[in-house]
């Protein structure tokens, strides 16, 4: 059912994700923008923090607890550190809110998974089976009656995008090889010596491979397809400070020409408001997506060897955060899809 006005607050709201979340919502016609919290911020202008900000968010970050935040919420947006949703998402559901987790907390379905690669029983794996995955070129009807959505990982939702037609083919098989490279925001804030700009700038460095958290989250998307496969997953970190650049290579297990293959991915996403499926010769580029919601894509086929290679490109913290969990949001409170996020790609 559609409501004229929903009340949304966002816990988090200092970060990166969490101050890309109050940019696009301080904006959104049906939106009323309640409490922004902040751990380490608290008592700050949001406008302080977020020099941006000013003129379009008066509010100040404050500590309220989480069964105040439920009871004055519709929607609670969470960009907290992994492990903090777990305790805060049975008090907010409890008191009526919505919740869209911007975190992985409630991406894998499996508590061993989860324990396996974030280092932490999960203390709440009863809404693990509740939790929606908040990709809605997937899952989008599940998501419109969702209480709880988990919104996906930057990366996941690059490779799902790039992947998912090749999938769903039924022509590929494994393993799937996603080669991304991200921008320095999608580390968070906080600074450390791997993202210290006088080691970032002018460098190209691969990290975490084959080990990364976001591997299992990418192998859990494609079962969901029906196509149970291996990812390797090889990230790499760019001198840039938003965006990211997915090419993914898929092994073909029967023939597909790449007319063919265009044609898979112009039926799949012809209706996405967010998927632009490139023709010709054009690829993406993160310059074409940057600061949107909008998801490039593109694919090529080599018969000798094959292979298909799919190429995405996103900004990590809109369509790969910020974006996709307002995206989602519309869908659950039966606003039109687009609403709030509907604008072009900053360029250059």
């Amino acid at each position: 059912m559609q409501m004229e006005r929903i009340r949304a607050s966002i816990a988090g709201a200092s970060g990166y994700a969490g101050g890309e979340v109050v940019r696009w919502l301080a904006r959104h016609p049906r939106v009323e923008l309640v409490h922004l919290t902040a751990f380490r911020e608290q008592g700050r202008p949001v406008a302080d923090v977020f020099p941006n900000l000013r003129g379009f968010a008066p509010q100040t970050l404050n500590g309220t607890g989480w069964r105040d935040l439920g009871a004055d919420s519709d929607v609670v947006f969470l960009a907290l550190p992994h492990g903090a949703a777990i305790e805060a998402v049975p008090q907010l559901l409890d008191r009526g809110a919505r919740v869209i987790d911007l975190g992985a907390d409630f991406r894998l379905k499996d508590p061993e998974i989860y324990a396996r690669w974030y280092g932490a029983e999960h203390t709440a794996p009863d809404l693990l089976a509740a939790a929606v995955y908040g990709l809605p070129e997937q899952t989008r009807e599940c998501i419109r009656t969702a209480a709880l959505v988990a919104n996906p990982g930057c990366y996941p939702t690059a490779a799902a995008l790039a992947l998912l037609p090749l999938v769903k083919s039924g022509l590929t098989g494994g393993p799937l090889i996603v080669d991304a490279k991200s921008g320095v925001s999608g580390a968070g804030r906080n600074p450390s010596a791997g993202t210290h700009f006088s080691e970032v700038n002018e460098n190209l460095k691969p990290y975490k491979l084959g080990s990364h958290r976001h591997g299992p989250e990418m192998e859990q998307t494609f079962a969901a397809a029906g196509a149970p496969v291996p990812v390797y997953f090889a990230p790499h970190l760019a001198p840039m400070t938003r965006g990211i650049l997915a090419t993914c290579y898929a092994p073909l297990t029967g023939d597909l020409s790449e007319e063919g293959a265009r044609a898979l991915y112009r039926d799949a996403y012809r209706d996405e408001p967010f998927v632009r499926v490139l023709e010709g010769d054009e690829l993406p580029q993160t310059k074409a997506t940057l600061s949107s919601n909008f998801c490039d894509v593109a694919v090529r086929v080599d018969p000798e060897r094959g292979l298909a290679v799919a190429v995405s490109a996103i900004d990590n913290l809109v369509k790969g955060a910020a974006g996709q969990a307002i995206q989602n949001m519309n869908l659950m409170f039966g606003f039109p899809e687009t609403e709030g996020l509907w604008a072009p790609p900053m360029f250059p």
